[in-house]
């Protein structure tokens, strides 16, 4: 099965989605069971060679995203037919419309739908429009949570399976140390953080709760003093609320900001973490709390979300938005070390089944799914 899989809108510093594509393209290529090539922005090469040696990558889209997108539809399908290509996966929620070819598409979240507050105009203006035509004209749709699953059945009615593929870690890197342990605080060190803290990873947007986070942390301080807030992640869209929450919070000095953390340093932050804070409204998949997890840091996230279904007992749960409970399950884990130790034994038993071998494996058996069905289409 000769695969293109378009990773041309992953920024050179991923999250989120971002961090999905790159560690779907690896193991991938790792897997060896498909002629993997990788759609990649002009300029950009050097990072996909090292993450998939195997891979044939073409480094042919513009690197502005106006042009990009606009050559995903116009130049892409005659790429895809010089190549040859038996099936196409656009993992970022759009698909070349005219393509010849069977395409899987990625849905991460139909927040665009749901929540248009929470992005950039003109990320919702285009996504709302190319979202259910990319989905009508898929051949399979990968979901990554039921509940993301569940929006795509009911606001896009799509004719295509949808197919729930959860995400994966890399089990290696992200695992348990003691507390203390010397290489973690020395890579600690080079972020300006020390412990204790309660850490929170992910780009700061309207979706995230950062302000909910700071509100609960500014509560707990007087009782903790030695504590510190770590917000670790890029400024996205929308940041002026959680700035001014900071200002506001009275704890200010007490709120360290990280703006970049580099892959290495990572689970060190996370597994040296007092707790790791995952407040957000809603996810559709939540990645970082799965890390967090997997390095046996105590957890709290959002009750009813995709964070709590991966986490089953492994974390305490709170209503989203609501900063009065979220700085009481801080407290609890703070204040408990029994509590806390427990969670550190359950974290990285919930994270275990998720692997990306497996989310590869399931993608694997989503692409001979859209073929099958073009087939019967046509």
């Amino acid at each position: 099965m000769r695969l293109l899989l378009d990773v041309s809108a992953v920024p050179a510093r991923p999250a989120g989605a971002g961090v999905y594509t790159c560690r779907l393209a690896a193991a991938l290529d790792r897997l060896g069971e498909c002629d993997l090539h990788l759609l990649v922005r002009r300029g950009d090469t050097d990072r996909w060679r090292q993450l998939a040696p195997g891979a044939t990558v073409h480094a042919v889209v513009p690197p502005a995203r106006p042009a990009r997108l606009a050559w995903e539809q116009v130049r892409a399908p005659a790429l895809a037919a010089r190549l040859g290509i038996d099936v196409w996966h656009g993992p970022h929620y759009t698909v070349p419309l005219r393509l010849r070819v069977p395409a899987v598409t990625t849905i991460h979240d139909l927040t665009f739908f749901e929540h248009p507050e929470w992005h950039e105009r003109s990320k919702v203006v285009f996504f709302r429009k190319m979202i259910p035509r990319s989905t009508a004209r898929a051949a399979a749709v990968v979901a990554v949570s039921g509940a993301t699953a569940q929006a795509i059945e009911e606001i896009l009615e799509p004719m295509a399976p949808v197919i729930t593929i959860a995400h994966g870690v890399d089990h290696d890197r992200f695992r348990p140390a003691p507390p203390g342990e010397p290489g973690d605080l020395a890579a600690l060190d080079q972020l300006g953080v020390r412990p204790p803290y309660v850490a929170f990873v992910g780009t700061i947007e309207p979706r995230k709760a950062v302000p909910t986070l700071v509100e609960a942390f500014s509560r707990l301080a007087g009782d903790h003093p030695g504590l510190r807030l770590v917000l670790a992640g890029a400024d996205g869209w929308g940041t002026e609320d959680a700035r001014a929450a900071v200002a506001a919070s009275g704890v200010a000095t007490r709120i360290v900001r990280v703006r970049w953390v580099p892959d290495e340093a990572l689970p060190a932050l996370l597994r040296q973490a007092a707790a790791v804070a995952y407040p957000s409204h809603e996810e559709g998949f939540g990645l970082p709390a799965l890390e967090a997890l997997a390095c046996g840091a105590p957890l709290v996230t959002s009750a009813g979300s995709p964070m709590a279904e991966i986490a089953g007992p492994a974390a305490l749960l709170v209503p989203p938005g609501n900063a009065g409970a979220l700085a009481w399950a801080l407290n609890r884990i703070l204040t408990d070390p029994e509590l806390a130790g427990r969670f550190r034994r359950k974290g990285p038993e919930s994270a275990a089944p998720y692997t990306w071998e497996a989310s590869a494996r399931l993608h694997l058996d989503a692409y001979r799914l859209a073929i099958k069905v073009a087939e019967e289409r046509q």
